[in-house]
């Protein structure tokens, strides 16, 4: 990269030489390809589960099938093409280079939007949203409802610096993407997140950066400090049992990338196969599948992520997240920007409404969608597009 094509690039986004924004575009050397396939052509595999169902995790001949396409049929050269189909930069902030997206709509009045990922997820998951929401008119939409588009890679994950120091926690990332929003120029902007990018986008509303109009999670979690609360009702009832049914039987992989990131990633950075199976059976827990996660998304898509995270060798610094959160409150707090929420029905944990207005006074967007999981853009694109094509109709005036 030319230092005249840098500038010009800065240039054209408004931007001075103190933070440079340099264009980006994936090239994994065809050496960690192969390398790659030599691992999986070398797998020990351990005995098969003793059970006939996915309570033991993946079950061993679900994953070998997996692993004998990833080995034999997947193409990442296809994968990483459509990544470097967008626009994609990295720029330097509070010293951590940062990997993002950033589509601008052909429409003018377009509203700023700033989608962020989270774990076991990346930048792909909103692959099949982005000509949605940049060019609705073309995709069943008003011109009206168009977004210029900035996704992010979280810190730790993809094609994003990997910290060295302790301090990358929800607050940072939140205080390191306001920056970015800033240095894009942008003075009236929204931003959405499921998982960590809900907790990122909660903590950027309780931030309140300049322009920032508001937010929209499609894992709203504000859990009130006292539970279970009086008299509740059969929603409240169900959260709750889904909250334990996290805590007993669904948070292992939780605990320990909270408590030992380091330990678990020795084996996920060492075995493509261990990496495989640790994200492809999330894909299973937690989409709106028939009960094979093939249902709802293809192994080339599943692929796409599980080797992104293999060929960035980020196993460890991704779970970091967790370990830098440890002890984080998850009760949301109380905010007094705008919040939408969509709800989707085989999410983890479903939020009651009733929580919801007890810590967002401003909820202007509220809906249960018809069918989706943890993973909604990735899963249902149309739908996660519809929800925030509706919330965010409110805010679009500065």
């Amino acid at each position: 990269m030319s230092k005249t094509l840098t500038e010009k690039v800065g240039q054209a986004l408004g931007l001075g030489d103190a933070h440079p924004i340099t264009p980006f575009q994936a090239s994994i050397p065809q050496s960690a390809l192969t390398d790659l396939k030599q691992r999986l052509d070398l797998t020990r595999w351990p005995d098969p589960e003793t059970v006939e169902d996915w309570s033991q995790g993946v079950p061993l001949k679900k994953l070998q099938a997996l692993v004998e396409y990833w080995r034999t049929g997947y193409d990442w050269r296809r994968a990483e093409a459509r990544l470097n189909s967008f626009p994609n930069y990295r720029t330097p902030i509070d010293g951590l280079d940062i990997h993002f997206i950033h589509v601008r709509s052909q429409h003018e009045n377009a509203l700023p939007l700033l989608l962020t990922h989270g774990w076991p997820g990346s930048v792909f998951e909103f692959f099949k949203s982005i000509p949605l929401l940049t060019d609705p008119t073309a995709h069943g939409g008003q011109a009206e409802d168009a977004f210029h588009l900035i996704i992010p890679s979280l810190p730790g994950y993809g094609f994003s610096g990997k910290p060295t120091k302790t301090g990358w926690n929800m607050a940072r990332t939140a205080k390191a993407w306001a920056e970015l929003m800033h240095r894009l120029g942008y003075t009236h902007w929204v931003a959405q997140g499921g998982d960590w990018g809900a907790g990122v986008s909660t903590a950027l509303a309780h931030l309140k950066p300049k322009g920032l109009a508001g937010i929209h999670l499609n894992m709203p979690f504000a859990v009130p400090e006292k539970l279970p609360p009086e008299n509740p009702t059969a929603e409240e009832k169900r959260a709750m049992a889904q909250l334990h049914a996290f805590d007993t039987d669904g948070s292992g992989y939780f605990r320990q990338q909270t408590t030992r990131p380091q330990t678990v990633g020795y084996g996920l950075a060492d075995s493509p196969a261990g990496q495989a199976a640790w994200i492809y059976e999330k894909f299973q827990m937690w989409t709106d599948n028939s009960g094979e996660p093939e249902s709802v998304l293809s192994q080339d898509e599943m692929l796409d992520t599980i080797t992104l995270y293999w060929l960035t060798d980020t196993a460890a610094s991704s779970a970091r997240m967790y370990w830098e959160n440890a002890g984080a409150t998850f009760s949301g707090g109380k905010l007094d920007l705008p919040v939408g929420a969509s709800i989707f029905p085989k999410e983890i944990f479903r939020l009651p409404k009733r929580w919801a207005e007890q810590s967002y006074s401003k909820l202007i967007y509220w809906n249960e969608a018809e069918k989706g999981g943890h993973f909604a853009a990735f899963e249902q694109p149309e739908i996660f597009v519809r929800e925030l094509r509706a919330c965010f109709r409110q805010l679009r005036a500065p």
